[in-house]
């Protein structure tokens, strides 16, 4: 019997517009029967999970960590299953899931129909599936064109860090977390639900989706040019660890800065410091490769 699926492809994803088409044909070829919505601003896309939620089996949603993370309302209020069809720049979530990038492959995954119960971020009232981050990350996506992302992908974000790391200034964070606080001068604060962020940076080498805990990283330097070897430290897939680098973990974290910092969440700004972050346990279901295909 063959499943219907929604499929919501953000045109404007890396490579949104030429995938729709190859995604539309693999996925028929596998059996699927696609309800298929257009929309040029995938902000529409929970409204449209909502709209079909009775007519098909799950949501399949081809982007970035953006594109999905647009969804989120509307998978939680309908409880469909998500599938992935990673189209964008970093594709983080698709890495921490180990759902590869080629999209025939992405499609068989869906087919192959093994789904895992994941675990959400959340702050101030946003979800997120990857990171929330403020200082150097969040200034680093807001300088990041979509014409270098379109063009370099992941080396986008790294050009960009490039030219920022020596203009962004450390502030002062208080940070309160399972009974405990303390206050930091540091350049970033990242907290992570997922395993991966930015491009392709590791949050913590035991991170995993569904540990039902969240990582909060502080970079805490007093010279523009010590992150550099923790980024490329990252890069190669292990997390930033050494000397001015703080790690914390807990289910509730909460951040106070003296003036208002802007927070991003899976690469768009929606809130501000100060701010609660909080783990939703396996609340979300997500197509998934078999343990063999891993």
């Amino acid at each position: 019997m063959s499943q219907r699926a929604l499929l919501l492809v953000n045109p404007n994803a890396r490579r949104g517009q030429d995938a729709r088409r190859q995604a539309v044909e693999q996925l028929q070829q596998l059996g699927f029967e696609l309800v298929e919505e257009k929309s040029e601003n995938p902000k529409q896309f929970s409204e449209l999970i909502r709209k079909h939620c009775q007519q098909v089996d799950l949501v399949i949603i081809g982007g970035g960590d953006g594109s999905v993370n647009a969804a989120v309302e509307g998978l939680l209020d309908t409880d469909l299953p998500l599938a992935i069809l990673p189209l964008g720049t970093a594709n983080n979530l698709a890495r921490t899931l180990n759902i590869p990038q080629s999209l025939p492959e992405a499609c068989q995954i869906i087919a192959n129909g093994q789904i895992q119960r994941i675990d959400l971020g959340w702050v101030n009232g946003q979800y997120f599936f990857n990171i929330a981050s403020l200082g150097l990350s969040a200034e680093v996506n807001r300088r990041v064109s979509k014409r270098l992302k379109r063009h370099w992908g992941v080396f986008a974000y790294i050009a960009t860090a490039v030219q920022v790391i020596s203009t962004v200034r450390p502030f002062w964070v208080d940070i309160h977390w399972e009974g405990q606080s303390i206050e930091v001068k540091t350049l970033q604060i990242t907290v992570g639900n997922g395993r991966y962020y930015g491009s392709g940076l590791v949050i913590a080498d035991d991170a995993t989706i569904d540990d039902q805990r969240l990582d909060l990283q502080s970079w805490e330097i007093k010279h523009w040019w010590e992150p550099l070897p923790l980024v490329f430290a990252a890069l190669r897939g292990k997390s930033a660890i050494g000397r001015g680098v703080r790690t914390i973990q807990g289910k509730d974290i909460e951040l106070y800065t003296r003036k208002p910092y802007p927070i991003n969440t899976d690469g768009e700004r929606t809130t501000e410091t100060p701010a609660r972050f909080r783990v939703i346990p396996q609340v979300l279901s997500v197509f998934v490769p078999s343990s063999s295909e891993r």
